[in-house]
């Protein structure tokens, strides 16, 4: 017998999270096909201090456990899955496939977030989790008393740039452009650390090893400078992020980049589907613009399924 969902949401970071929240809370039958912790990419922040109601800041893993109690209390269903493997149309409907087994949604909404990119760079593959990471929370306190470097210069790296100094001896925060991107507050931390030293208008073109192990990271200069080695232990990448929408590709439409095109309800070209969060073309990715576009995704999502179905 084919199982028959109101709403299927594909992914369970705080967009996909929320939007079970209001799916179930509205009682439509709302499936969540999450592969590991809810929460996302969130659950590697140590602190979250920007999230409305949590005056001193919540941990990333206990916010995303946090938004999934709740979704589950008002009837929301978690289900664990090898990825899902594709989701395709059918009438009005959309058939998702996991595990070898097919799920009818009525809608569904696309919150597959967006993973770290990487350098590029020699070394950089070879050493992977040698040294070389993407989470200070995970990996910081392997560092403890030993210099690292935090190559990016936005929000996420002044931010884990500031909290592995709990940790490391010293910290190198690296940036190809002549000034930081990260927010004005964050900038100031920084700033004010002495254990943070900046590198400015330096591009990692090698890390470098030695035993097995990451033993410094080459930096070539865009103004023309003598290229430098760090002697670091760990090099830290936040250089942005690629949207996960290889489901979305060929169904809906793309931007340049691959994130998800979306109006501000989260409708994308194809009624029925949606997508909120990360994946999405919006420009600001913070949780709390996650939540609010799951929260507008599943809402609109309510009223496609009540236009569908006849009254009475």
């Amino acid at each position: 017998m084919t199982d028959i969902v109101d709403i299927a949401i594909i992914g369970g970071g705080p967009a996909g999270l929320t939007a079970a929240l209001y799916g179930a809370r509205a009682r439509a039958s709302t499936v969540v096909f999450e592969l590991g912790l809810p929460g996302g990419q969130i659950v590697k922040t140590e602190l979250v201090e920007n999230y409305p109601a949590f005056p001193d800041g919540v941990s990333g893993a206990d916010l995303g456990e946090y938004m999934r109690q709740q979704a589950e209390r008002f009837g929301a269903e978690f289900r664990t899955f090898s990825p899902v493997e594709a989701i395709r149309r059918e009438g009005d409907d959309f058939v998702i496939v996991a595990d070898d087994a097919e799920t009818v949604a009525r809608t569904v909404i696309l919150s597959t977030g967006a993973i770290p990119r990487k350098l590029g760079i020699p070394g950089e593959n070879e050493f992977t989790g040698r040294g070389v990471s993407w989470c200070a929370t995970c990996d910081g306190a392997l560092f403890r008393g030993k210099d690292v470097a935090v190559v990016g210069g936005g929000d996420a790296a002044a931010q884990e740039a500031e909290f592995l100094t709990k940790f490391a001896g010293y910290v190198y925060l690296i940036h190809r452009r002549d000034e930081l991107r990260a927010t004005e507050c964050l900038q100031v931390k920084c700033v004010m650390n002495p254990l943070i030293e900046y590198r400015l208008s330096r591009v990692p073109t090698e890390i470098v090893g030695k035993e097995g192990k990451v033993h410094g990271l080459r930096l070539a200069s865009t103004k023309g400078e003598p290229e430098e080695l760090l002697e670091v232990s760990g090099v830290f990448i936040y250089v942005g992020v690629d949207p996960t929408s290889e489901l979305a590709r060929g169904l809906t439409d793309l931007n340049e980049a691959g994130f998800i095109k979306v109006d501000g309800e989260g409708r994308t070209s194809v009624p029925g589907l949606y997508a909120a969060g990360d994946v999405t073309d919006h420009a600001l990715k913070q949780v709390v613009t996650a939540a609010g576009q799951g929260a507008a995704a599943a809402f609109d999502a309510l009223r496609h399924i009540d236009a569908k179905v006849p009254a009475g």
